[in-house]
């Protein structure tokens, strides 16, 4: 008996990836999950449910990083956002994930991806 074929899958292409920490030690009372809900229709009215600025999202269950939440991390940036309140990923969103500038407030590390080097 043949084992079955494993099917190949797809992703449409995008431009950034944010991962939202869902995890009870992030935020208790289910902040983190009711900003993932959201993002659906922020993404939509902003332009980034398609084409050249699309954003994918998924949830994590634990960054290890269990203060300040929700945490947000734009990848492949490599943005970590704390104190993502809905008010504050909209800046995120305007700010970073249209206009490519991190909102700087409210970022608490920046990962290797990101190169600011203005000399060249």
């Amino acid at each position: 008996m043949n084992p079955p074929e494993i099917i190949r899958p797809k992703i449409g292409a995008y431009r950034r990836h944010l991962l939202i920490c869902t995890g009870s030690r992030c935020t208790q009372d289910g902040q983190s999950q009711a900003l993932f809900d959201s993002l659906g229709e922020k993404f939509k009215a902003a332009g980034l449910d398609a084409g050249d600025l699309r954003v994918k999202r998924s949830r994590v269950s634990c960054f290890a990083a269990c203060k300040g939440g929700p945490i947000v991390c734009v990848q492949p940036d490599g943005t970590w956002y704390y104190n993502v309140t809905p008010q504050n990923m909209d800046r995120i969103i305007e700010q970073h994930l249209v206009g490519g500038e991190p909102v700087d407030d409210l970022v608490f590390h920046q990962g290797p991806a990101c190169h600011t080097d203005a000399a060249g």
